[in-house]
Parts: C-alpha cells; sequence; structure tokens
C-alpha cells in the first residue's frame, strides 16, 4: 500500500510539472509576471470539492507545478479555499512589486486548503493578499481562478488533461484590443 501511495505522490508531481510547464510555454510569460493556481486535492484524490483534503497530494503536485514557475521566472501564486475568500498565498517580494496589500492570515488544509498550505510554507517569505491580476493561471478541480486573472482570459488547451483525478483548466491573458475595425493590432501580444 505504502509503495502505490509513494507511486501516486511521483506521478502527481510530474502530472503538476508537466502541465505548468506546458501552460507556461505557451502563455510567453515575461520574467516576474504572476502565475495563480487553484488547487483542490480532494478532487485529485477522486472525492468532491472541499470533502478529503490531501496535504501529501498538495505537496506533491506544489512541488512540480513550483518547479516549472521557477524554470519559467515566474511568481507563484496559490489561491487559497473559499474558506479564506479566495486569498492567494505568495512571496511577500512578489506582493511589493506588484503594490498588493497584505492581509493576515495563515492557511491550513480544512481552512484555506492543503496546496496553499503547501505554498505558504515552501515559500521563503509568505504573504497573503485579496486579490491578484495575473497573466497566466492553472485551475486543478474546478476552484474557480477566473477572478484572478487579468481582463482578458485566452484558454489554453494542454496535454495534460487531469492531475489525479481532478480536471485541469488553463488560461493566459493578453491585453485588451481597442480601437474598432480600422485599428492595427501587434501580433507579438495577442
Amino acid at each position: 500500500m505504502v509503495m502505490e501511495e509513494e507511486a501516486f505522490l511521483k506521478e502527481l508531481r510530474q502530472q503538476g510539472y508537466e502541465a505548468a510547464k506546458e501552460l507556461l510555454e505557451a502563455a510567453h510569460p515575461a520574467p516576474g509576471n504572476l502565475f495563480v493556481v487553484g488547487c483542490s486535492t480532494s478532487e485529485i484524490c477522486g472525492s468532491t470539492i472541499g470533502t478529503d483534503s490531501s496535504p501529501q497530494a498538495a505537496q506533491a503536485v506544489f512541488d512540480g507545478i513550483y518547479q516549472a514557475a521557477r524554470e519559467a521566472n515566474v511568481w507563484l501564486a496559490a489561491q487559497c479555499c473559499e474558506h479564506l475568500n479566495r486569498c492567494l498565498i505568495l512571496e511577500r517580494e512578489a506582493a511589493r512589486q506588484y503594490g498588493l496589500e497584505e492581509v493576515n492570515v495563515v492557511p491550513r488544509p480544512k481552512a484555506g486548503g492543503s496546496f496553499a498550505t503547501a505554498a505558504y510554507q515552501a515559500f521563503a517569505h509568505p504573504a497573503a493578499v485579496e486579490h491578484i491580476r495575473a497573466h497566466a493561471g492553472m485551475d486543478i478541480g474546478d476552484t474557480l481562478i477566473g477572478m484572478h486573472l487579468k481582463d482578458v482570459a485566452v484558454p489554453v488547451r494542454i496535454r495534460q488533461k487531469e492531475i489525479g483525478h481532478a480536471r485541469v483548466v488553463c488560461a493566459r491573458t493578453r491585453p485588451k484590443y481597442i480601437g474598432g475595425g480600422r485599428a492595427a493590432y501587434d501580433d507579438a501580444l495577442m
């Protein structure tokens, strides 16, 4: 049984890494951009969101995603669950860089979520904020990250459709088009 669990956790880490890497390659983020991830470990483990939090699964998925985020040189923001109004955990330096107001909360597996807890424990100087405007995002298990993306989100289809048993939905953002039919646009920003 222990070997099966170890194999499952190793697979989750790999799936998290591959999904994040593929999204970030497609999104073309600039160094220092924000990357938001919402993650239900209950869904990953085959249960209904909010019913079966797994710190072990969260750690495995976080490790894979965080590796991909560091390789892409972007800030990872972990969305907390609805019990903390979906606030976010990120490095304090990122919060300062983006002028985000800190709030005082420490996530836990049943109040904030296991993924956000893993982020809080892993970051050198974690901070909690209420709102961000991320450049790319990954939703693992229908956690509703849309409120934390910039205004124009574009779906990104990746090969990794699930992490564990949870659906994965990804998005990147782009600048708004303005000016109407006679306007010209920069193809590099699309």
